[in-house]
């Protein structure tokens, strides 16, 4: 369903429009189907996907206890394809509709089976019973863990797109971040860094930005992410375990200068940035700056939980008099939401007998976190919904005195 050609999405858009161009004229708002129709380009040559990988499943012989908490992340879970089990929301009937404050649109979200495979499915619903006209288009892919929330993409035919319909844990179905409501929308393209932060390879076709090759991606953050190509160092450890041919053929961060510890994380938490060089071509151990260029913060305008943390960690009195980096709170291999176990590293430092500790107001507490790193609601996150503008909280990174303290 979400591979028509450009010419028959065209003309089906054509009349669905004239349908409802009154409908439309009375929201005042862009119309849905405005995406222009696209001359097709000569196929360029496809960027070379990064060679030598060999799947998480090649790290399990040694390294499975690793694999397996690590595959409970975040991290790993950031990207995958849709199934019952990685998509939260619900497709039971009555509770897989999306109401708009359009009265004449609304969205359904269904499962079916098409020519033998279960497909998941996002349905714009324009007008009310018997002159309705929809537009369905099959969800290829998840973005995004569920712990907040997810976004869904569809292809048309090899481009990426969003669709409209987002799930937000706390909520449940609601319009995609950015999406108005009242407003169905399919034509926001997926450019190549957003896949970036959230696989581990893609294979972009270079024109437009939002083309890619369909096979040969892998979905998630892998193993190899952060550690690099692994077969010469699996074939390493096959002909010598242990040997240090093997430890020298794959990298390890934790072992990596601040610098290039720090440019790791920022690869995906320090905002989008510009592209220097061909997406995924960054290699975890060598100077970020060589491939992207970041965002420099204002210094006097208040920094947003959700853009770049890394730098909102680097603000931090904490970063700047000591030599952490953000391995030295986090984990990468395990789930991680117990607040005491961040307090005690941050009581390695700030010992229980300091004078800080000796004010009456201040004791001693195993959650220095939720104080000094609060959740705050984000202003780049926005779910437009019954009306009102709906903001996930996010963990601020930067360490220091909240509330006046």
């Amino acid at each position: 369903m979400g591979r028509r050609s450009a010419g028959s999405r065209f003309w089906l858009r054509v009349g669905i429009r004239a349908a409802l161009a009154a409908a439309c004229l009375a929201l005042a708002a862009r119309p849905w189907i405005d995406r222009p129709v696209r001359a097709q380009a000569a196929a360029p040559e496809p960027s070379r996907v990064r060679a030598g990988y060999v799947g998480d499943e090649a790290c399990v012989a040694c390294h499975a206890d690793v694999v397996h908490s690590y595959h409970q992340t975040a991290h790993f879970l950031t990207s995958q394809r849709p199934s019952a089990e990685t998509i939260p929301g619900s497709f039971a009937p009555g509770q897989n509709v999306l109401k708009t404050a359009n009265a004449d649109l609304h969205f359904r979200m269904e499962k079916r089976v098409v020519d033998g495979k279960t497909e998941f499915t996002e349905t714009a619903v324009f007008g009310a019973p018997p002159a309705t006209h929809e537009r369905t288009e099959a969800i290829a892919f998840v973005v995004g863990s569920g712990g907040k929330g997810q976004t869904y993409l569809y292809w048309d035919d090899d481009l990426l797109f969003e669709l409209p319909v987002s799930y937000w844990r706390n909520v449940g179905w609601v319009n995609s971040p950015g999406y108005r409501d009242g407003v169905a929308e399919f034509d926001r393209p997926i450019i190549p860094r957003c896949l970036e932060c959230h696989a581990t390879v893609f294979e972009s076709l270079n024109f437009p930005e939002n083309r890619y090759a369909a096979t040969g991606m892998v979905l998630g953050i892998g193993c190899e992410k952060c550690h690099g190509p692994g077969r010469a160092h699996v074939e390493a450890e096959t002909k010598q375990p242990g040997g240090a041919a093997g430890r020298s053929a794959i990298l390890n961060p934790a072992r990596f200068a601040r610098e290039r510890q720090m440019d790791l994380c920022a690869w995906c938490h320090a905002g989008q940035g510009d592209a220097l060089a061909p997406v995924f071509s960054y290699k975890p151990g060598e100077p970020l700056e060589k491939y992207i260029r970041l965002p420099v913060p204002d210094p006097n305008a208040p920094p947003d939980v959700h853009d770049n943390q890394v730098a909102m960690l680097e603000r931090s009195r904490c970063f700047q008099a000591s030599g952490m980096t953000c391995l030295t709170c986090h984990n990468p291999h395990a789930t991680q939401h117990d607040v005491a176990a961040f307090s005690r590293v941050c009581l390695s430092c700030h010992k229980p007998e300091s004078a800080t500790f000796a004010r009456a107001d201040h004791p001693v507490t195993n959650d220095c976190v939720d104080c000094h790193m609060p959740k705050l609601k984000t202003n780049l996150i926005v779910f437009n919904e019954d009306g009102k503008s709906l903001k996930p909280e996010v963990r601020s990174h930067w360490i220091r005195v909240y509330g006046g303290r």
